[in-house]
């Protein structure tokens, strides 16, 4: 299933409680967009740069980055990536978030908070981010490894099955695997070249 992206200031999140009542097991992507203190960037980036660090090491992460402004802006993205809600919620509570956020008071002068869930959180893309035709460029490569492999090591085994199932199958396997293997590992990997900084 398919969820839409809510975005929502951080301050009005923090007062409403926060987190969704429902827990999701799909993998779910945050996007924290924060406009900084012109004089505050250096700051800032080392504050960022630390927090993602720890937040790579927390269980259920499948990535994290920072995303720079472009020319004439102060507005940076966090982007973090976990593999279910439960997973997020630990890094979310966590100690080390906070204390992260309390750095932040003096140095941020606004916050919004993006969260996509699903196959949208590696089909969506960030508020910055690098050229689309990367990302599509990226899906077919990982569509035709995905179906060239089915065919070489599963179809000669399915000969008796109705052409029907075998589609079916091959469906199935495709989207599995691509939305909860193949994508989070390559968007992971290829991070970079995906969305290429912008100085």
């Amino acid at each position: 299933m398919l969820h839409v992206p809510v975005s929502v200031p951080l301050r009005r999140r923090a007062r409403s409680g926060g987190e969704p009542s429902t827990p999701n097991a799909e993998p779910v992507t945050v996007t924290v967009a924060r406009v900084v203190r012109p004089d505050r960037r250096e700051a800032f980036e080392r504050e960022a740069a630390a927090i993602l660090r720890v937040a790579s090491t927390f269980p259920g992460n499948l990535g994290a980055t920072l995303l720079h402004p472009g020319p004439g802006s102060s507005e940076y993205h966090l982007v973090y990536r976990f593999g279910d809600d439960a997973s997020l919620a630990v890094w979310e509570r966590s100690p080390q978030r906070r204390a992260f956020l309390e750095q932040l008071r003096d140095i941020v002068e606004d916050e919004r908070y993006a969260k996509v869930t699903g196959l949208d959180s590696f089909f969506t893309r960030p508020a910055v981010a690098g050229p689309r035709w990367r990302l599509t460029v990226l899906t077919i490569a990982a569509v035709f490894a995905i179906t060239s492999l089915f065919q070489l090591l599963v179809t000669p085994h399915l000969g008796a099955w109705p052409v029907e199932l075998r589609l079916l199958l091959s469906a199935c396997v495709v989207v599995l695997l691509l939305g909860h293997v193949v994508m989070p590992a390559l968007t992971r990997l290829l991070a970079r070249w995906l969305r290429p900084r912008r100085d």
